[in-house]
């Protein structure tokens, strides 16, 4: 094949192998499930527990494990951490401790197993979060998976898992909680409603200083080593089978086997609400651009820019770095980037907490002035996992986050990444549905 000659995303290596292997074990795990877990065909006495399983108990899983404890306590909720699970078993057993959990797993297949877990929580590594959704949804559990819903090198994964999900009766939303902050939505309807005109083009970012170094991801022990304590080939999962590396394992977040880097850990966050806005399907094109600009000990990029076409004749841009934390004129979350969305008619933004409609030179609008409008209520992580729990006992599959958003945007992010490692505009064919390098 010449260097010009483009061709589907190849998955015939070890992700492929573990994806098949992973196929055989998911039929095992939904015959389990058939035989007695949870599932809620209608919905739920508001005085029946939900019974939380929290997968991965890291860093991220603290944001799970508070917003669930802080529904039961001051939201007061019917809401219980039952079980957690680990492949590190004194981080799974300090959270057991800590928020009383019953149950301490290193298998995330026999927490699925548990009857006494209704809901799956996952804050795992990138190349576990596809995989153990999956798995959770043919056992018949509810699931919250944290962004991004798969690993970069995962687009066939991510496909079936999103179609599953949409197919099945359970409840999924993925962890992008800026999509718990009004202005999104009544941006989104501001442009159903034909407020800009015909859209044309968005502008959203995410800029940060950090390289999860040492400071960012620190070694829980440099001293573990792989045994009854610790799971290394349960780490692994699907990657490249390597020696034990206590940095691998505690500061994945460096290394592109388990991680992609800003286009996957960061990006999400900007571009779900950014392509929820303008109501857009799958993506045509990507082109990337970046690397590592100031961070060398890691493999992953520092610096990413993104540009995204769609079918829709839309054009987004996607800008970010790590090594400068500066978000240009307005500036919202933590590192985010505000979105413009710009039509023929006119433009959207945000401005402290308004957003500002400016009309384009020659709108035909009667509204020839800027105007704002009052964002009727902020971002809140913990409002965002309300909306999840609220959506489980409702049996209403119409979360804040998900699968069918989720994998458009995914899509996009698993198009950037293969732009950015080949250097090529990539395209996505929607009758074959192939990402095409």
């Amino acid at each position: 094949m010449s260097e010009n000659q483009e061709h589907p995303v190849d998955t015939s290596g070890s992700t492929r192998r573990e994806f098949m292997r992973h196929a055989v074990l998911a039929g095992s795990v939904a015959t389990v499930a058939a035989a007695g877990p949870w599932v809620r065909a209608e919905a739920a006495s508001p005085n029946e527990t939900i019974r939380v399983g929290q997968i991965g108990c890291g860093g991220r899983s603290g944001a799970h494990m508070s917003s669930y404890k802080w529904l039961a306590e001051d939201q007061k909720m019917n809401v219980k951490i039952t079980a957690v699970c680990d492949t590190y078993k004194p981080r799974a057993e300090r959270a057991a401790k800590k928020y009383g959990a019953e149950k301490v797993y290193m298998d995330h297949k026999e927490l699925l197993a548990d009857p006494n877990v209704d809901v799956v929580s996952i804050a795992t590594p990138d190349h576990h979060h596809g995989y153990q959704a999956l798995d959770a949804i043919l056992a018949g559990k509810d699931v919250y998976c944290e962004k991004p819903l798969t690993h970069w090198r995962q687009y066939e994964l991510t496909r079936e898992l999103c179609r599953t999900a949409m197919a099945s009766n359970q409840v999924m939303q993925v962890g992008c909680q800026a999509m718990s902050d009004s202005a999104y939505h009544q941006m989104a309807k501001m442009v159903r409603d034909g407020m800009v005109g015909q859209p044309i083009h968005g502008e959203t970012g995410y800029f940060r200083v950090g390289d999860w170094g040492e400071v960012g991801m620190p070694i829980d022990d440099p001293k573990a080593q792989p045994g009854a304590d610790l799971n290394w080939e349960g780490f692994l999962g699907d990657a490249p089978r390597r020696p034990f590396d206590a940095s691998r394992m505690f500061r994945w977040r460096m290394y592109e086997d388990y991680s992609g880097g800003p286009v996957t850990d960061l990006f999400p966050h900007p571009l779900t609400p950014l392509m929820y806005i303008l109501n857009l399907g799958m993506p045509s094109k990507a082109v990337a651009l970046g690397g590592k600009y100031r961070y060398n000990e890691r493999e992953v990029p520092d610096t990413f820019n993104l540009l995204l076409e769609f079918p829709e004749k839309v054009c987004i841009a996607v800008l970010g770095t790590q090594g400068n934390n500066d978000q240009g004129v307005q500036g919202r979350g933590a590192g985010g980037r505000v979105p413009i969305v710009r039509g023929w008619e006119g433009s959207l933004t945000i401005v402290g907490e308004e957003i500002v409609f400016k009309p384009a030179e020659g709108n035909t609008r009667k509204e020839k002035d800027e105007q704002r409008f009052k964002i009727e209520q902020p971002e809140d992580t913990r409002l965002f996992f309300k909306n999840f729990i609220d959506c489980c006992i409702k049996r209403d599959k119409n979360t804040l986050s998900g699968p069918e958003l989720a994998l458009k945007v995914q899509t996009a992010l698993h198009m950037a990444a293969y732009s950015q490692r080949e250097e090529k505009t990539v395209r996505y064919d929607a009758v074959m549905e192939k990402i095409i390098v």
